[in-house]
């Protein structure tokens, strides 16, 4: 989808996540997956660790002018991959992506890639380490079905599941 079409329709709102299932086809799933292993090329997978020293079990990398990453450190955002590069440029079929579904205009600086492997698994979690919560968190997922948990804006709140 490109910017000057009309914004999609969300299919439903699920604890305050819009969501809009099969809004990409497969022919655009294909070419956002074929940019997206061009990123990875320029800035590899690699398995973050918890402020406690435990490896994920996710893989992931980033594209744009800062990347997520997570070590003893902490979890912040940062403007090298833990090699030591500058992060990719974010492909334009994530920002036509973005531009349709995240009503604003200003673009992400950010764009994490999340690779998981059949064991992997990501616990409920909130994303706390943005700047401006003002702005929105876009979401695109591709691959194997998976069950989604959204909580709310307050830890230890109900969560609403979907498949």
């Amino acid at each position: 989808m490109k910017p000057s079409q009309t914004p999609p329709e969300p299919d439903f709102l699920l604890n305050g996540a819009w969501i809009y299932k099969g809004f990409l086809g497969p022919d655009a799933q294909a070419g956002l997956v074929r940019s997206l292993r061009e990123v990875v090329a320029l800035a590899p997978l690699f398995t973050p660790v918890t402020p406690g020293g435990k490896p994920m079990s996710v893989q992931m990398t980033s594209a744009g002018r800062f990347g997520w990453v997570s070590d003893r450190r902490g979890y912040r955002y940062a403007k090298h991959h833990p090699a030591g590069n500058r992060w990719p440029r974010i492909p334009q079929a994530v920002l036509d992506v973005w531009a349709a579904v995240s009503g604003t205009k200003r673009a992400p600086e950010c764009c994490l890639v999340n690779f998981y492997r059949d064991d992997a698994r990501m616990g409920l979690h909130q994303d706390r380490d943005e700047a401006d919560f003002s702005e929105p968190v876009v979401s695109i997922s591709l691959g194997d079905d998976a069950l989604f948990r959204i909580g709310g804006t307050e830890r230890g709140g109900k969560t609403v599941s979907h498949w």
